[in-house]
């Protein structure tokens, strides 16, 4: 590292002295590796949403075997309790992975998380029914969501920041949007391996072995992620951190990441609700939403979700590029008013029923979507200095997804069963995008600029 580099790491370690121009620059990264960061990062990010995937497109099912009850809806909002249960613990796990990846680092703490989310995984493909073991089943259940929960708390803002802290300033946009690339990769996987699965199946198959069969891929997945990040280096940001301190990285205080960054971790927070609310709605809730609430045919339900999904991954990447261009808050904008202007409309397209009239609904809401999955893995890092990085983003990240995000499906059923009005789904987006609007109107634009506490990157 070259001293030049030092000091300019050394220069300030606050965003709003970092915006003016640092002195010096750090030497430029190989593209191989920053090739290799991203395709680690996003494998992660692929695993852990095909198991998202997986247990949303699966979730009547799962209710059978887990929950049985008389009551369909029971056993749905039986089942979207665990799912929201994982979310829970999440603000722990960001708690201690957060912190600890900025002291030890990045890498170190992505491979760990990478073997408890597969372990927790694989462990769900191998519980006995309530039909074998009674209440234990899914209370095993739980147990395994709440191992998943507590280990995915350290898992997007670790793959983010590595994402960013290895990106050149002028790509950051484009290179992290293979992050949520990766996301829409592993929910097609899950959500297309069980679609072929109950085309194939017989409900008895499905429900007696059929559904195993995603969660136990997630064995050897795991190995193949956990292998990638191994080989991984550092990241340049985090190393100069080190050289600067010269001796053992010091402990940053939890209270300097919360207190010390309060401005940056409310941005966070909003940007956050908007994003995984609307995320979590269309990608995890809206199959069961078909299946369930307005009684489609689940496997077609499941291709026109797919069938979007695809639309948002060919998408994604020239978004990322745009807001490199445009910068990362037109971006979140316009996904913001698009969300308050159109969600009841296109929820009253997918209400239609007819083929045409579902996909066209779905895939309004899913171009909408795109305008936070491209900008959000280079906008989020890019609100905390590199010091207290990984730490804050974790624990703003997962506070916001563990009460607004993850809980959407659990909520926004419970909704319509207590008020019977299916458009909740719409106002629950819109309210999302109000919030969503507050935080980019407040928030700094970062693309082409060097990131908090780092030196301009090439």
């Amino acid at each position: 590292m070259s001293a030049a580099t030092v000091a300019a790491h050394h220069s300030s370690d606050h965003p709003s002295a970092n915006r003016s121009a640092p002195h010096g620059s750090a030497p430029p990264i190989d593209p191989a590796l920053v090739r290799r960061a991203v395709k680690a990062a996003a494998l992660g990010n692929a695993m852990e949403w095909f198991d998202f995937g997986v247990y949303s497109y699966i979730a009547v099912t799962l209710g059978k075997v887990f929950f049985p009850s008389g009551s369909p809806t029971a056993q749905l909002l039986s089942t979207f309790g665990a799912f929201a249960a994982a979310f829970l613990v999440r603000p722990l796990g960001g708690v201690v992975f957060g912190p600890l990846g900025d002291r030890v680092g990045r890498q170190k703490v992505l491979a760990l998380t990478m073997i408890m989310m597969a372990a927790g995984t694989f462990a769900i493909g191998l519980i006995p029914s309530y039909a074998t073991i009674g209440v234990w089943a899914p209370v095993l259940l739980l147990v395994a969501r709440l191992v998943q929960g507590f280990s995915t708390g350290g898992e997007y803002a670790g793959a983010s920041t590595f994402i960013a802290e290895y990106a050149p300033d002028k790509r950051r946009g484009f290179l992290g949007s293979w992050l949520e690339f990766g996301t829409l990769a592993g929910y097609i996987g899950g959500a297309g391996l069980v679609t072929l699965m109950t085309a194939l199946l017989s409900d008895g198959d499905l429900m007696s072995w059929g559904w195993r069969i995603p969660f136990l891929i997630a064995g050897p997945m795991g190995v193949i992620g956990l292998y990638l990040r191994m080989r991984l280096e550092e990241t340049p940001a985090f190393a100069a951190e080190l050289e600067k301190a010269e001796t053992a990285r010091p402990k940053v205080p939890l209270r300097e990441m919360v207190t010390g960054q309060w401005r940056a971790l409310l941005l966070c927070v909003g940007l956050v609700l908007v994003f995984n609310v609307t995320d979590y709605m269309l990608l995890s809730y809206m199959p069961s939403y078909l299946t369930s609430e307005l009684e489609y045919d689940e496997t077609h339900g499941l291709l026109v979700v797919l069938a979007v999904m695809a639309l948002m991954m060919v998408v994604q990447p020239f978004a990322g590029a745009l807001t490199d261009r445009v910068g990362r808050r037109p971006v979140i904008a316009a996904g913001c008013a698009g969300f308050l202007l159109l969600s009841v409309p296109a929820l009253l397209l997918i209400r239609q029923g007819s083929l045409a009239a579902v996909g066209l609904g779905l895939a309004a809401l899913g171009l909408l979507l795109v305008c936070f999955t491209a900008s959000m893995p280079s906008a989020l890092p890019a609100l905390f200095p590199t010091r207290v990085r990984y730490g804050s983003l974790s624990i703003g990240f997962n506070v916001s997804v563990s009460l607004f995000g993850g809980t959407t499906p659990l909520v926004v059923t419970a909704l319509i069963g207590a008020t019977g009005n299916m458009m909740m789904p719409a106002y629950y987006m819109m309210a999302a995008a109000v919030v969503g609007g507050a935080a980019v109107w407040y928030m700094t634009e970062s693309a082409g600029r060097p990131l908090p506490g780092s030196p301009p990157s090439r």
